[in-house]
């Protein structure tokens, strides 16, 4: 019988890889690539955050966690007040909603029949 923590691991582990494409006037711009958040992460993200702002929160994930097709980090820490100040709004909800919901189409039931399995 598989081990519960094996079952975890393997169906929501951070192997995954989540894709997002950036989009204007129809053309992709860039991809933007993430692996699962994890508690670990979320509690040094939470860290890095200046204050609780959910947005400061969102803004500093998207910075930790995309990727580029090749596993290289797309911003650094020092592009946080640029990202801040010179690019629409929209634009990077759009990427962080994207990495806060990735993962949630998957539903219980789906990883119930699993553990049966």
């Amino acid at each position: 019988m598989t081990r519960a923590i094996e079952l975890l691991k393997n169906s929501f582990g951070v192997n995954q890889l989540y894709q997002h494409d950036v989009i204007k006037d129809g053309n992709i711009i860039f991809s933007v690539y993430w692996h699962p958040l994890t508690i670990a992460e979320r509690e040094s993200i939470q860290k890095k955050s200046v204050s609780e702002d959910t947005n400061e929160f969102a803004l500093q994930l998207m910075i930790t966690k995309a990727l580029d097709k090749k596993g290289d980090r797309l911003f650094q820490d020092g592009d946080k007040a640029s990202l801040r100040r010179e690019v629409e709004a929209n634009v990077l909800q759009e990427i962080q909603l994207a990495m806060i919901e990735a993962g949630q189409t998957r539903e219980v039931k789906e990883a119930k029949a699993e553990l049966k399995s």
